[in-house]
């Protein structure tokens, strides 16, 4: 998730946004079954455990807006700009914000803060890495781990985060440099984490292979997980802000994403909402009229659904059939209050209709209801149907 501050915006984005030449195989509709992966080690001073939290961040911005991301739904700042500082936990604070940062001397003076939830290594240890002459081999996955043993020793009462850079989404990503095309060693980098992520950017991204398929957000939430072996929980980074010229982010493309990466089983999402390009301006989505409002609203439907993406997904209850086999609609089942919840997304940028079969007994006349529709849908025969727009998401809620 790199952002502007390690580098002239003009050489990150082209480093960053520079595409290869294989297309990864296809991401599968079919969510891949889960195993609640064990809580990081977070006892007191970690993350909420109330199932009510949901982590939402966003990435490496000032804590002077703290209270406007809060106003937006957002519950976690991650990373802080040449920080932690005194007077940058204090803002947080005083918002009540908290935050994943980097455990520096300044961080370890304030154990006893509130608002310090975790740690973080240096973001993308598994690209190149720049040096004097211009960038050499990504860091090793031992020496991850090696860090992440000092700052567990140093606090083992919070988690320690890495972030990792496209090549955990797709093989073709050739930013890894001397490392491009190893796979086998991501398994290895999350052996130092508690809590671990990836970023792609699709709707920004430069090349073709690449841009606006979307699909490539669920390739790395189901990657990361298969490197985690389900033993940690897997977050996904979104963009969250128009990052290039000429490229704009929709709100659905927004939406999209997001649902995108919580049906394939991520616990927690950090949204970049930098723009980079024709200027920086780190905070973008604050001032984007379209797009900030859109992100306060999918924010408030996830903080609202909370309990429910908690818990266990229940994979033999429903079978989500799309109408249009070009079309793959990925989907996952999860019960709560005694209601079952079918999530819904399209996997790619055309229309189809959906066909949900309930299984089991009492849902022969469920009610249906659309969440943030004001719909309901008639069950026939155990079977409801609807439209899905392109790269469409579709909540229901039913009640036996």
């Amino acid at each position: 998730m790199r952002g502007v501050q390690w580098m002239p915006a003009r050489v990150w984005a082209t480093a960053v946004w520079i595409a290869a030449a294989v297309l990864p195989a296809q991401v599968p509709s079919r969510v891949p079954p889960e195993r609640p992966p064990a809580p990081p080690t977070t006892p007191s001073r970690g993350l909420p455990t109330d199932p009510a939290f949901f982590p939402l961040g966003v990435w490496l911005q000032d804590p002077a807006f703290a209270v406007r991301y809060r106003a937006a739904g957002i519950n976690l700042f991650v990373g802080l700009w040449k920080g932690p500082t005194g007077e940058q936990l204090g803002r947080l604070a005083g918002a009540g914000m908290r935050v994943i940062c980097a455990q520096n001397e300044v961080g370890l003076r304030h154990l006893a803060s509130s608002s310090i939830v975790g740690w973080m290594h240096d973001d993308e240890p598994d690209n190149a890495q720049r040096i004097a002459s211009g960038f050499g081999p990504p860091v090793a996955p031992k020496d991850v781990v090696a860090r992440y043993r000092v700052m567990r020793a140093a606090d083992p009462s919070r988690p320690v985060l890495l972030q990792l850079g496209q090549g955990a989404a797709w093989d073709g990503w050739w930013g890894r440099g001397s490392r491009s095309g190893h796979p086998e060693d991501y398994p290895r980098y999350l052996e130092g984490c508690d809590l671990a992520s990836c970023d792609i950017y699709p709707v920004a991204h430069r090349s073709r292979i690449v841009r606006d398929k979307l699909w490539f957000v669920a390739h790395g939430v189901t990657r990361m997980r298969r490197f985690a072996a389900d033993r940690k929980p897997v977050w996904s980074c979104i963009e969250a802000a128009s990052i290039c010229a000429g490229q704009p982010l929709r709100p659905e493309q927004l939406r999209a994403e997001v649902w995108m990466a919580l049906i394939h089983g991520a616990r927690g999402l950090v949204y970049f909402v930098h723009q980079l390009e024709p200027k920086v301006v780190p905070a973008a989505v604050l001032r984007d009229p379209v797009l900030l409002p859109a992100l306060t609203r999918i924010n408030a439907r996830i903080r609202s659904l909370a309990p429910v993406l908690h818990a266990e997904a229940v994979p033999d209850a429903v079978n989500v059939r799309s109408t249009d086999r070009a079309v793959p609609v990925a989907s996952v089942a999860k019960r709560h209050g005694g209601a079952l919840y079918v999530f819904c997304v399209g996997m790619r940028p055309a229309a189809t209709r959906l066909e949900v079969e309930l299984r089991g007994r009492g849902y022969q006349r469920a009610r249906v209801e659309v969440l943030g529709e004001s719909r309901r849908l008639t069950v026939q025969g155990g079977v409801f149907r609807d439209a899905l727009e392109a790269y469409g998401v579709r909540l229901f809620r039913i009640s036996p």
